[in-house]
């Protein structure tokens, strides 16, 4: 495990009797800063899944951001200004879907506990786990049409076309809409929705449910989605090469990091 200050794993017992074993927390830890994510975060996200499907002992992941205002508010935008061309979209997007792939892949039931928001990268990070639980305070987007002008890879918009369906994914680009905790729960992308006060309690007591229930099962029927989902799917980099090549991305990084509005030009 990479330690880090900015994501923290913590391995706690749970259960007894029948249902014994032990969760991850995965900690999502830049308050200030809405817990938007830094290559260091994501390269330890990716080292906490290996070690979770290493551990026989772990029986579910509980994934969290720090401060009670979000869970993860997308990748920290600081590093696009970096970007010269079209292709750095193209290594970005391989190098985030590593690692989005991998928490997909865990073997284990994966919980997302949300408070706040969860845009852009938090997004992707919340639909790759099994469940969602949030606080009436849970906001979904990914405003990208509104903000930085790039697009999201074929395996993101494939993940949310499962979890929406495609005019709900189009609704919530198009419109840089974000969808609340109780919208979220009615079209599927939530589980839950309770009390910042219980949120907790009820993720503790999901725990224990799944731990008393059968692994292989759990495991089997995540596979098979997985493999559904993500089946012939279309290879979609020249829309990606395009998009982060194009005037209007440089232009939407250098307008957000200036706090200004961006002028699109469709260029």
């Amino acid at each position: 495990m990479i330690e880090t200050e900015q994501l923290l794993f913590e391995k706690r017992e749970s259960g007894g009797g029948a249902s014994v074993g032990s969760v991850a927390h995965i900690t999502f830890n830049r308050p200030d800063a809405r817990n938007a994510m830094t290559w260091e975060m994501y390269d330890a996200l990716y080292e906490a899944c290996e070690d979770i499907d290493r551990d026989d002992e772990i029986r579910v992941a509980v994934l969290r951001g720090a401060g009670g205002k979000a869970f993860v508010a997308g990748t920290d935008i600081k590093q696009f200004r970096e970007f010269e061309s079209g292709e750095d979209g193209i290594e970005y997007e391989k190098r985030i879907e590593r690692i989005i792939s991998r928490l997909e892949a865990v073997e284990k039931p994966t919980i997302a506990a949300i408070d706040g928001f969860a845009i852009g990268g938090g997004l992707s990070i919340s639909a790759a786990c099994d469940l969602r639980i949030c606080t009436p305070d849970a906001k979904f987007g990914a405003p990208i049409a509104r903000t930085l002008g790039n697009c999201l890879s074929v395996k993101n918009h494939a993940r949310l076309m499962a979890l929406l369906g495609p005019a709900r994914t189009k609704q919530l680009i198009f419109l840089a809409k974000n969808f609340t905790a109780e919208e979220a729960l009615a079209v599927g992308l939530a589980a839950e929705v309770v009390p910042a006060e219980e949120l907790d309690e009820r993720v503790a007591e999901i725990c224990e449910k799944l731990i008393s229930h059968a692994p292989l099962t759990m495991r089997a029927t995540k596979e098979m989605l997985r493999r559904i989902t993500f089946a012939h799917l279309p290879d979609g980099e020249d829309i990606v090469r395009e998009t982060y090549g194009s005037e209007d991305f440089h232009a939407g990084v250098a307008a957000f990091t200036e706090k200004r509005r961006p002028e699109w030009r469709g260029r």
